[in-house]
């Protein structure tokens, strides 16, 4: 396996509070695919944006990060049991998991053994889901802005992982019978510190920091308070969802 490539602990707080949230149309619809709902393992979980709304749909589920910070800042919620651990070793026995979920963390793993730990752990008929989300919109006219930051300011400090991200998934291997997902879409109506303190959570911008300090993301939020108006002023954002589903074969 190879070493855990460690982009987020060091602002994990801040990923608890300013990372969307999922749909729940994303967890019904996986419930509504998955052979049982006894237990699903949501891996690469973070602070539990996606765990605890699966909590809702199954009797179990074991959310795990190779992150003790994340595990730390979690969201805490009944039905829920966070672990850390690698997404390629989750600790549960052979044959029990109906679901299995990643939700923005699979460019970051080693995927083929990944997979291996999905065959071993998933029961007959479980449902695989990688789930991911890139650009945003807004509809303060905040885009045009934004997405010259991600591409010109933070263009070179991006890990070279992040193109998994831009393509929603389509590049990455997936050696399962694949599910027709429906089109889904992250919906938060946010004001403008909540709006920067998302863009403060992306890895090139940690990057981009040790090199340049606070000054780049600074200059943005002057930007952005120019278009935006009202600093506390709430305004749409979304983000739409890009799914990769498949009912695990362990034959294949």
């Amino acid at each position: 396996m190879s070493a855990f490539r460690d982009h987020f602990s060091a602002r994990s707080e801040e990923y608890a509070a300013y990372r969307p949230v999922y749909p729940v149309a994303l967890v019904d619809f996986l419930a509504s695919v998955s052979p049982d709902a006894n237990l699903a393992l949501d891996c690469g979980c973070g602070t539990g944006q996606l765990s605890v709304l699966l909590a809702a749909r199954f009797r179990e589920v074991v959310a795990t990060d190779a992150s003790a910070a994340q595990i730390k800042n979690a969201k805490v919620c009944s039905g829920v049991t966070y672990r850390v651990a690698a997404a390629e070793e989750s600790g549960l026995p052979e044959g029990v998991v109906d679901l299995v979920t990643v939700a923005q963390a699979a460019h970051w793993f080693d995927l083929p053994a990944f997979y291996a730990e999905v065959l071993r752990v998933a029961r007959p008929g479980a449902i695989i889901a990688l789930v991911t989300y890139g650009h945003l919109h807004t509809e303060s006219g905040c885009d045009r802005i934004i997405r010259k930051f991600y591409r010109d300011t933070l263009g070179p400090y991006w890990p070279p992982e992040r193109r998994h991200v831009e393509d929603g998934y389509r590049s990455l291997p997936f050696p399962f019978s694949k599910i027709e997902p429906p089109r889904l879409t992250i919906e938060a109506s946010w004001n403008l510190f909540e709006l920067v303190g998302y863009l403060d959570t992306w890895s090139a911008v940690r990057a981009l920091e040790k090199q340049a300090g606070p000054a780049p993301l600074e200059s943005l939020r002057r930007e952005l308070t120019e278009v935006w108006g009202d600093a506390g002023a709430r305004h749409r954002v979304q983000w739409p969802l890009a799914l990769r589903v498949g009912r695990i074969d362990k034959a294949a």
